[in-house]
């Protein structure tokens, strides 16, 4: 942090998709440079290129080539390469792939050496961008081999829905086989951790879903719910209040899941439908579990409108502000947590 504000890395994604028009969007918002720092992790040509494309004239920044450079009250872009690349908008190919690597590789670097507090992502290509360098199903998997810790992605929303995976980026015909009691009571633990880290919940209440219809229905529709699930719930009720396993198509149609403070779900899809449903751009994607703080917008490339100015930078704005919050509540929380005031009995006198 310099002058108490937060040094926000943000890297540029595909540049043939929305990534760079739904940052330099909120970059442009009135005051940012007031409550953060903002270092975009690209060159000046490739931003120059978007600014004039999306009649963005008005956006300035500062350009960068080490942290020394760094200016504590403009938008900052840290060069991460010099040549001029050919950007194709709406286009998957290996350009766009390799320059979304660049600027990643560069910020996650920046986020371990500390030269920035927390890591904002736009969106990448997952099939474009691999390479033998990347060879990941997608950034939270990466950014879990790079800093120490264990990833979870947990879905947030302003009105405080949240929801954790168990798995994530795998075939739906291997979700199964990859649940057992110590990995889904692990992830409980890990989601009740973050709520009090992460987000100042005191007493965290998890809801916990079922893997099958009517979460197995007592073993009739599959066993892992009974022989898995809820051993793992048993397991971890002691630290916490944990309930479940809900049936997932109920539990979000009644309206449940605001009875919470987050809710787990077994596989990505069982989680981020009802998710992007009930928040589709006001989401942001945590990657809860690591030592330093990453976040994302809860949409893709969007290949259909980029370069057009229609995209709608709502979700990547709540990810930087979600990412200056979460970096606080932890700095906060390890204060309080660092020096606890000794507690000595105090002895009745006569």
């Amino acid at each position: 942090m310099i002058d108490n504000k937060v040094i926000v890395g943000i890297s540029q994604g595909d540049i043939n998709g929305i990534g760079l028009e739904v940052v330099l969007k909120t970059l442009l918002e009135p005051g940012i440079a007031d409550i953060c720092i903002p270092v975009l992790f690209s060159s000046q040509k490739t931003v120059s290129y978007y600014r004039k494309v999306l009649g963005l004239e008005e956006f300035s920044f500062n350009p960068m080539r080490e942290f020394s450079q760094l200016n504590s009250k403009k938008v900052n872009v840290f060069i991460c390469y010099e040549e001029e690349v050919n950007i194709e908008m709406g286009k998957s190919t290996e350009v766009g792939g390799k320059y979304a690597f660049i600027s990643l590789e560069k910020a996650t670097l920046a986020l371990f050496e500390k030269h920035i507090d927390v890591l904002v992502t736009a969106p990448i290509n997952k099939s474009n961008i691999q390479s033998d360098d990347f060879k990941f199903i997608g950034h939270t998997e990466y950014l879990g081999s790079k800093l120490s810790g264990d990833p979870m992605m947990l879905m947030c929303a302003e009105n405080g829905l949240r929801i954790a995976l168990v798995t994530g980026h795998l075939p739906v015909k291997d979700i199964a086989s990859q649940l057992t009691i110590d990995g889904v009571s692990k992830k409980i633990s890990q989601l009740n951790d973050s709520l009090i880290k992460d987000f100042g919940v005191r007493k965290p209440k998890i809801a916990v879903l079922g893997l099958n219809p009517h979460a197995g229905d007592n073993g009739a529709i599959g066993t892992e719910d009974k022989e898995i699930i809820i051993p793992a719930i048993e397991k971890t009720k002691t630290n916490g209040l944990v309930y479940g396993p809900y049936s997932a198509d109920g539990f979000f149609g009644n309206g449940t899941y605001k009875e919470f403070d987050a809710v787990l779900a077994m596989y990505h899809d069982q989680g981020l439908i009802p998710f992007k449903t009930i928040a589709f751009n006001d989401g942001v994607n945590f990657t809860a579990g690591l030592d330093a703080v990453r976040t994302s917008p809860d949409h893709g490339t969007g290949y259909d409108i980029a370069g057009k100015g229609k995209a709608n930078e709502q979700s990547f704005k709540k990810a930087m502000y979600a990412a200056i919050d979460i970096f606080k509540n932890r700095k906060l929380h390890s204060e309080l947590t660092e020096n606890p005031l000794h507690i000595s009995t105090i002895k009745k006198e006569r």
